[in-house]
């Protein structure tokens, strides 16, 4: 661990950095009573670690100045009894017990209890939505206060199923690829890719050309059975069904397409520390491109209808708009940042693997509504069909030989890898034996959920569906 600065340091070197263009990808409390931020510069390709011990139970909030901090800072009074003094809105952000014994920052209310805003008035009225849903979805609560159909503010409550999986994967060697396969369900291969990227730097392992193709491959078919499932997602929300009832088929061919690569067609069994668990043959690679391009000309059509299709453009045009400014303050990340006029993505300002040779452009949008997030998808989905296009000849290649090798004692690791929602940060941490000790996972979900709350101020409630599903946020990567 490098030098421990004090807290007044810690906090003014984070909020300078931040307010210098500098990225909070994670800020987190290490059980030894240690804050650590991770910032990234998106110009210079690279990341640094801060420290700062904190003495007591409290430290001075650095959200009022950095509100990229402030769910993070939740996150720590809530895992670790540690209080950001001065944190404008500090309640859960899951429901579980604190890792500490005898909590004190939530003793009042208890960690399942949450405290709601409320708009006082007359004809005020509110709206709950959740946590018990009617559809097949992990549980959420939306409540919204609404002046007639207009949503004043709208506040999100998650975690009723906090799964402690960070903890698990510490404790539970055996099972940590399991874990990192099913962190969030859609995004097998980002998440796995990071832990991996981590293991193979604390171990000092060096992966194939060929691996490190495959490993890009199943990544962007990852990012394109997302992007087309939500595509045909967003043309089911306003009633049109042709782009629906495409793309929804296009997703499953997609999907089976990771099947092929995989040998599921969530994504497991591929990638491990050192390389891949299955092989990639010269048949499969023929196969996949032959579907691959069968699935482009069928994806091409299907979108392209949303676009010349003047009550599709008037229902995605001007709703859920986020600004480009709000976007930077609350830290958005992935294609709703992209959609704001951001031109922040992991493959360009991160890079690994085969990334790192490649002049990477990101997708951008400037308008910051459903129509951009859409957009933004569609121009990310041509990108990865191009990209798969060009790297898989070179993806053919045996399993590699499964690696054990030591780690490095009494390190840190920081690995960020572009997921299909955005930039996926995981910390991972050794002891003086070399064992994993302690590990981080900041999903993109974490980062965009207050990017929802923040695009249906001023919307109808009826456009909650709509917007909601232009961000697509995911539930169980949240409530890790």
């Amino acid at each position: 661990m490098k030098d421990i600065l004090d807290i007044v340091a810690f906090r003014n070197r984070v909020i300078n950095a931040v307010s210098g263009g500098k990225a909070l990808l994670a800020l987190f409390a290490l059980p030894e009573h240690v804050l650590c931020a991770v910032l990234g510069d998106r110009e210079k390709r690279s990341a640094e670690t801060l420290f700062a011990a904190v003495e007591g139970d409290e430290y001075p909030s650095l959200t009022p100045q950095c509100p990229q901090a402030h769910m993070f800072e939740r996150e720590i009074a809530e895992q670790y009894d540690i209080a950001p003094l001065g944190h404008p809105w500090l309640k859960p952000v899951r429901f579980h017990r604190p890792y500490r014994a005898g909590a004190k920052v939530f003793a009042e209310t208890g960690p399942a209890v949450c405290d709601f805003f409320r708009v006082e008035g007359a004809e005020i009225h509110e709206v709950a939505v959740g946590p018990v849903h009617a559809g097949i979805i992990e549980p959420g609560h939306f409540r919204f206060q609404c002046y007639g159909e207009n949503v004043l503010h709208l506040d999100i409550a998650l975690g009723f199923q906090h799964r402690g999986a960070e903890r698990a994967l510490v404790s539970n060697p055996k099972r940590r690829i399991f874990y990192m396969e099913t962190l969030a369900g859609d995004t097998t291969i980002g998440h796995t890719l990071a832990y991996c990227r981590n293991i193979e730097s604390l171990g000092g392992m060096q992966i194939s050309e060929s691996a490190e193709a495959a490993r890009a491959v199943a990544l962007e078919l990852e990012r394109l059975a997302n992007h087309a499932g939500d595509l045909g997602a967003l043309a089911g929300d306003i009633g049109y069904l042709p782009t629906m009832s495409f793309c929804g088929r296009l997703r499953g061919d997609f999907l089976n397409m990771t099947a092929l690569l995989c040998g599921s067609r969530f994504g497991r069994g591929l990638l491990r520390g050192g390389g891949l668990r299955r092989p990639v043959t010269k048949e499969i690679a023929d196969e996949l491109l032959s579907r691959l391009i069968a699935a482009e000309a069928d994806l091409k059509n299907a979108v392209e209808l949303l676009w010349n299709t003047p009550s599709v453009l008037a229902r995605f045009e001007n709703t859920g708009v986020i600004s480009a400014e709000n976007a930077v303050a609350l830290g958005l990340a992935g294609p709703c940042a992209r959609a704001c006029g951001l031109g922040i993505d992991a493959r360009k300002d991160f890079p690994s693997g085969i990334y790192l040779k490649r002049e990477f452009e990101p997708a951008v949008c400037a308008t910051g509504d459903v129509y951009a997030r859409a957009m933004t998808r569609w121009i990310e989905c041509r990108d990865s069909i191009a990209l798969i296009k060009e790297i898989l000849p070179a993806a053919v290649c045996g399993p590699e030989p499964e690696a054990k090798p030591a780690l490095a004692p009494d390190s840190l690791s920081v690995s960020v890898e572009e997921g299909w929602r955005g930039e996926i940060c995981h910390i991972a941490r050794t002891d003086a034996r070399g064992q994993l000790d302690f590990y981080k996972v900041v999903d993109p979900s974490f980062r965009n959920w207050p990017g929802l709350a923040l695009a249906m101020r001023g919307q109808q409630i009826s456009d909650f569906p709509l917007c909601n599903k232009s961000f697509n946020l995911s539930y169980c990567g949240h409530d890790l």
